[in-house]
């Protein structure tokens, strides 16, 4: 088994070890492949059944030969989806087990699928546990930092490449398209989350999605996109400006760049999660656009887009070395434009590694 790989079972094992469970069932697709190496977009299609001594992944023949190819340290049981249900399959391996008790991921777990399980496990105690393998994820061993580091280099790449394309009068939605047939030409195996590339007044939407709205010369860009390596995510944002930006542009620019800035040099290990937000909402509060700043400051990345830990004023999770997080103050205001800047960083003792390197100066289109 990978090494990295092993390291992670031993630690939920630790976990499951000091519950009063006998086994967990793992059902999330980035948990499933955390874990198993088990590679798989779609939901439900791959279940891991873990205790102290064997490892179980319980599939069906779509994925059979390849569970099998991916996961060679798991003992992989292709279920007959016609004539054995879940809940049933689940029964018949617990009890070889010799389980008497399963925790399961609550989050991921839906409600009509987690009843009919319920209902076929008879006496097996059961409850739903959260964070057991979130809370592991938060600190990345150096596969998975690697994978971010490249990822993070391709999307620098494919805006790289934008850049020279962009020009006004095209839509948001064309540039988008653009960037993402950039970075996936480039390697990335999809995209991080849906790009956010909005222009004008709609830049002022946070999670705005692209539109057919030119882009005209006056014009605010917010662009906000990542790539996706071994599943691995990215995630940057930049700002662009159509033409020369006015003084207005400029002064909320410095501002955001400035708060972003005293983010990044706040980030060490050791410190808790609000002390990044709190030092650069003060930059923020300082300033003429105040009241319009955005709330938090940033998120955990890594096989999940949002990952704990969530930088902001109740993060009273303490940083620690090899977490991966991005800094992402903004600025929005409604009918005018906003701009965000974001960059993923790797936590340090002494304080952290940038991982998106694209130039955070105002990008001028023309």
């Amino acid at each position: 088994m990978n090494q990295f790989r092993a390291n992670r079972i031993a630690k939920l094992r630790e976990t499951l070890n000091q519950s009063p469970y006998d086994s967990i069932l793992v059902n999330y697709v980035n948990n499933v492949r955390y874990l198993s190496g088990f590679e798989n977009a779609d939901p439900n299609v791959a279940f891991l059944i873990i205790d102290q001594n064997e490892l179980v992944l319980i599939t069906d023949y779509r994925y059979s030969q390849q569970a099998q190819a991916e996961c060679p340290n798991f003992e992989v049981l292709e279920r007959d989806r016609q004539n054995v249900s879940l809940g049933e399959q689940f029964k018949i391996i617990l009890n070889r087990l010799g389980s008497k008790s399963l925790a399961f991921e609550r989050d991921y777990m839906g409600f009509g699928m987690l009843q009919d399980i319920l209902a076929e496990l008879g006496d097996i105690k059961t409850e739903g546990v959260v964070g057991w393998i979130e809370k592991q994820r938060m600190i990345k061993d150096p596969s998975e930092i690697n994978d971010i580091k490249s990822a993070a280099a391709l999307a620098d790449k494919a805006l790289a490449d934008l850049v020279t394309f962009m020009k006004p009068g095209m839509t948001e939605r064309d540039a988008a398209l653009e960037l993402e047939y950039q970075m996936q030409k480039a390697g990335s195996e999809g995209l991080s989350f849906p790009t956010i590339l909005i222009s004008g007044d709609r830049s002022s939407l946070p999670h705005g999605m692209p539109s057919n709205k030119t882009l005209d010369p006056g014009d605010l860009i917010t662009i906000d996109f990542g790539a996706v390596v071994n599943g691995y995510r990215s995630d940057m944002t930049r700002a662009f400006v159509v033409g020369e930006p006015n003084e207005k542009q400029l002064a909320v620019y410095e501002t955001v760049k400035k708060a972003q800035q005293v983010g990044v040099k706040s980030v060490r290990a050791g410190v808790k999660g609000s002390y990044p937000h709190l030092e650069t909402k003060k930059i923020l509060d300082a300033s003429e656009f105040a009241e319009f700043q955005g709330e938090g400051l940033g998120h955990g990345v890594g096989l999940f887009l949002h990952e704990q830990p969530f930088l902001g004023l109740n993060c009273d999770i303490t940083l620690e070395e090899n977490m991966v997080i991005t800094i992402e103050p903004g600025i929005y205001i409604p009918g005018w434009g906003g701009v965000r800047i974001e960059d993923d960083v790797r936590v340090t003792q002494d304080g952290c590694e940038i991982l998106t390197h694209a130039p955070r100066d105002l990008i001028v289109i023309s």
